[in-house]
């Protein structure tokens, strides 16, 4: 096969082979991939074919569309990511994907996200990975492996030693299997991103907590940890607090969406005072309350210049609170990116922030918040900006340019390609 192919006649040639039609959207982007600059494909060309675009008719990929493409770029070395997000593929799917995992030896990135994928479906992926050797990422966000197909990927990362990120979000995984990864993880030394947010939990006792407070205390090469929709408690926020103190790579630690209080913000605030890693905190939608946004600005004023992004969106906290937090940043110079919409945003909290704002302390791409005047009085309005802004969804021309909205290695990047 030539170096660079024509892709899109290779795909026409395969679908007559195999007797499938052709799906427009597929064909239409193997032409725009041929019509590039070829000398990027040195680098490495990722192939987007997620089935929410909305600048081009999509025809949602198949498992037989599927099969097609990965016949197609079996051997072509230049294609080095594939996103497939947001599509129909099942299991049948997986396992023309685990089948080409097996055979590919140049795929770094593949994005699977929101597909109909069940248990047999990540059995499949999990075991072609424990022979792969060049995936670096991939996602499987959405898809209902449930615990037994987690199981399947905490096996995976007893073996794999070259998968850097793995994004097991919204998978429907219990508490077996999050103990099973956790596991995992005290040994693995290659991960250095995983994302374990809403798993379905039926205990209040924090089981799955107390095995990632015990892995986070063994594991030295994870940068960035997922914990959204945990039920946790102060309880576990206190062993993780704990675990960190002997920790010194974890430097994206997003905890939003659990039942955090002021006692919980407590233990944070003094491993902030000592940590000297920690870069992200997200803590959006809990209950910390100006208590809490008080701990947090004390050390932030006082201690701590490691911390770069900071989130407290809905978190019930008044002017008190919020203003401590505008105040922390002026003597802090490290904290560029912070986030509060969703509090109680009283007059004194929109002049701190207007002011952060106008003296050019706080960037307005480094916020959520923009103010306005009516009637002499400054008023707060919402920005689209935060940690995730870019986690479900990705703008269709291109990848954005500023890594610190993205929910993905913002500081520590390891390359998607």
């Amino acid at each position: 096969m030539s170096v660079h192919p024509d892709l899109h006649q290779h795909y026409v040639q395969a679908c007559q082979n195999l007797g499938q039609p052709e799906n427009p959207f597929i064909a239409h982007v193997l032409q725009e991939a041929d019509k590039n600059d070829k000398t990027r494909w040195t680098k490495g060309i990722t192939l987007k074919i997620a089935g929410n675009n909305h600048l081009v008719p999509v025809q949602r990929v198949t498992d037989d569309d599927l099969q097609v493409l990965a016949s197609v770029l079996c051997n072509t070395v230049f294609v080095t990511g594939l996103d497939l997000r947001c599509n129909v593929l099942t299991d049948a799917g997986a396992k023309h994907m685990a089948t080409f995992l097996q055979e590919n030896s140049s795929l770094r990135y593949l994005n699977l996200m929101f597909n109909d994928i069940g248990t047999s479906g990540a059995e499949l992926i999990a075991r072609a990975l424990h022979r792969n050797e060049t995936l670096v990422y991939l996602r499987m966000t959405g898809n209902k492996i449930g615990n037994k197909g987690g199981m399947f990927f905490a096996s995976m990362l007893q073996i794999n030693s070259t998968l850097e990120k793995l994004d097991l979000g919204d998978c429907d995984m219990g508490t077996q299997c999050l103990i099973a990864i956790a596991t995992a993880l005290a040994q693995n030394k290659s991960v250095k991103a995983i994302n374990l947010n809403r798993p379905l939990l039926y205990s209040q006792e924090e089981e799955t907590t107390v095995h990632v407070a015990l892995m986070l205390k063994n594991n030295s090469s994870l940068v960035e940890l997922h914990l959204c929709k945990h039920e946790m408690k102060n309880f576990g926020v206190e062993l993780l607090c704990e675990a960190l103190y002997e920790n010194s790579s974890l430097r994206y630690l997003d905890l939003s969406c659990n039942k955090i209080t002021r006692d919980g913000v407590k233990f944070l605030g003094e491993l902030l005072k000592r940590n000297q890693t920690l870069e992200i905190l997200d803590l959006s939608a809990n209950r910390i309350e100006d208590d809490g946004a008080i701990y947090l600005s004390e050390a932030l004023a006082l201690y701590n210049r490691t911390l770069q992004a900071l989130s407290v969106v809905s978190n019930n906290i008044s002017g008190k609170g919020l203003v401590a937090l505008s105040d922390a940043m002026k003597t802090n110079m490290e904290l560029s990116y912070i986030y509060i919409w969703g509090n109680k945003l009283d007059e004194a909290t929109c002049m701190a922030f207007s002011e952060l704002i106008q003296t050019s302390r706080l960037k307005p791409n480094c916020t959520d918040v923009e103010p306005y005047e009516v009637d002499g009085h400054v008023h707060l309005a919402e920005l689209s900006h935060g940690l995730k802004k870019h986690y479900y969804w990705t703008p269709s021309c291109g990848e954005v340019t500023n890594k610190d909205a993205n929910a993905s290695l913002a500081i520590a990047a390891v390359s998607e390609y």
